[in-house]
């Protein structure tokens, strides 16, 4: 709570959480405000926005509802961006976690790995992975996470090595704890404001590499995506512009909102820190 109101107190910080949360009620309310599957057919086609009332944005070329289209792709856009950055969270903290406290070999292996990794470019890696697998939304977040686990896996483990040797890390080893007691209790509480800083960043980016994916037809043909829209108006472009303007601005503010929570988290952290000098 008072990491929140300390983030509310920064200009970025507020006018990015007040976009997420505007963005996180459309996505919540969009079976209410938009009821039935987005993907029917629920006009004639290419209608131009604010012409007819019950069409306030128009439909694409098949005559689907533009605007259930984009309230119920942020729902998907929001979900996979969240859930990849929490699944490169959880695989980079336990690895760089592991890499930092173990030292040695152990160190040396895993950190091997996570080069391995960077040399491959996250989009190219979350292509092939999505291009062999299938393009299931489990599958296209998972692609996503092997995309990006190895920069929270490197922050972490300098972490890790920065305050293992610190007092009270060598009083726990003292009185007894376990090594993962140690990793849990000790050293995660105070490694974890860097990496909330750069979630923000991995958020914004599997945003913006699912909406790619979907873009090149590799995405969930069941589920209804900004990037699957902008696709599908890009055959459009000339005479239908707004079938891919819409959702293109609809990926741009949310990208930019995850950004500013970040910057204003980065800034907030930064405050805190000199703060306790």
């Amino acid at each position: 709570m008072r990491l929140a109101k300390k983030l509310l107190a920064t200009p970025e910080g507020a006018i990015g959480l007040a976009l997420l949360l505007l963005l996180a009620m459309i996505a919540l309310l969009a079976p209410v405000l938009s009821p039935g599957d987005p993907l029917r057919i629920a006009g004639r086609a290419l209608i131009a926005p604010f012409t007819d009332p019950a069409l306030p944005l128009g439909t694409d070329r098949l005559g689907r509802d533009v605007l259930a289209g984009l309230l119920h792709g942020a729902r998907t856009s929001l979900a996979v961006g969240l859930a990849a950055a929490v699944a490169a969270l959880a695989l980079g903290l336990s690895v760089g976690m592991t890499a930092g406290f173990a030292g040695g070999l152990v160190d040396e292996a895993l950190m091997r790995v996570v080069d391995a990794f960077q040399i491959v470019p996250g989009f190219l890696l979350a292509l092939a992975f999505v291009s062999v697998m299938g393009g299931s939304m489990p599958v296209v977040v998972l692609a996503i996470a092997l995309g990006a686990w190895s920069d929270p896996a490197r922050l972490t483990r300098a972490q890790v090595l920065s305050v293992r040797e610190q007092d009270y890390v060598a009083s726990a080893r003292v009185i007894g704890m376990h090594p993962a007691e140690i990793a849990c209790k000790e050293i995660l509480p105070n490694i974890l404001p860097p990496l909330l800083a750069l979630s923000a960043v991995i958020v914004a980016a599997a945003i913006l590499t699912e909406a790619a994916l979907s873009f090149l037809g590799l995405g969930d043909p069941n589920m209804v995506t900004w990037g699957s829209m902008i696709a599908e108006g890009r055959n459009v472009l000339r005479s239908s512009p707004w079938l891919s303007v819409i959702p293109g601005l609809a990926l741009v503010v949310t990208v930019i909102a995850v950004y500013l929570v970040g910057e204003g988290l980065d800034r907030t952290l930064k405050d805190q820190k000199d703060s306790t000098r």
